[in-house]
């Protein structure tokens, strides 16, 4: 009887695996009919199937008549799916392999949005956490492609918004040299905090962060004992109105 109970067990846990396994395995079925699963995947949300159908498209069919918009809704499924880096992969992929195409547009945009996800957090956001100091590096990708957007297609129906998420870019990357100014200041890194005021002056001199860094400077000089340039800044401060 033991010798009985273990074979079922065991056979029991063969077909459990194969069962397993069997659940992330596509059908081999026409193109047309794989493509048109994979769109339903789409237009019901269901981004998950959607993933695994258009994968399965794009590594059975590289070069059928549907690989281009496969790409596209590959971009855009992944995206919706919050896997940004499989996005941005695929979007570099099919920037070198379509150097010239009429909807580049749209991939940098996409590509915008996917590097500017990298930095959001949804927790953060549900309670209100500062995320200043965190690394702003998809930050700064993503101001790279929005700009480059605005540049190669200033008249895409994406570089309005392209544009305007630009702002909230550029305050983001500035509230971060902020945030490290204060930190230089807390350090008594006198020096370094009055090097990093004067960058935010230089590239982000109409945000809000520019208006701050300026007493973090102030202090700086005053402790320093560099009165001119902290009589210089004092001004500056009384000219934006800044306590």
């Amino acid at each position: 009887m033991k010798r009985l109970t273990l074979s079922t067990l065991f056979a029991a846990i063969l077909l459990a695996g194969c069962s397993s396994a069997d659940k992330g395995i596509v059908p081999d079925v026409p193109p047309s009919e794989l493509y048109q699963e994979a769109r339903q995947a789409i237009d019901d949300g269901q981004w998950v199937k959607a993933v695994e159908k258009l994968e399965a498209m794009d590594s059975r069919y590289p070069f059928g008549a549907y690989s281009e918009q496969v790409q596209f809704d590959l971009i855009y499924a992944y995206y919706k799916n919050s896997d940004y880096v499989l996005a941005e992969s695929t979007i570099d992929r099919f920037l070198r392999m379509n150097p010239n195409h009429n909807n580049l547009d749209w991939v940098l945009y996409m590509r915008g949005l996917s590097n500017m996800a990298q930095d959001s957090s949804m927790v953060h956001d549900l309670l209100n956490i500062d995320r200043s100091d965190r690394d702003p590096q998809p930050v700064s990708r993503a101001f790279f492609d929005f700009n480059q957007l605005l540049e190669r297609y200033p008249d895409s129906p994406y570089a309005a918004d392209a544009k305007a998420r630009m702002v909230s870019l550029k305050n983001r990357l500035a509230d971060y040299e902020l945030a490290t100014a204060d930190f230089y200041v807390r350090r008594e890194a006198w020096m370094a905090a009055i090097n990093r005021c004067q960058s935010i002056q230089q590239q982000f001199g109409d945000t809000e962060a520019a208006r701050k860094s300026l007493p973090l400077m102030l202090k700086a000089y005053q402790e320093l004992g560099l009165s001119e340039p902290a009589e210089r800044v004092s001004k500056q401060m009384a000219a934006n109105g800044v306590l």
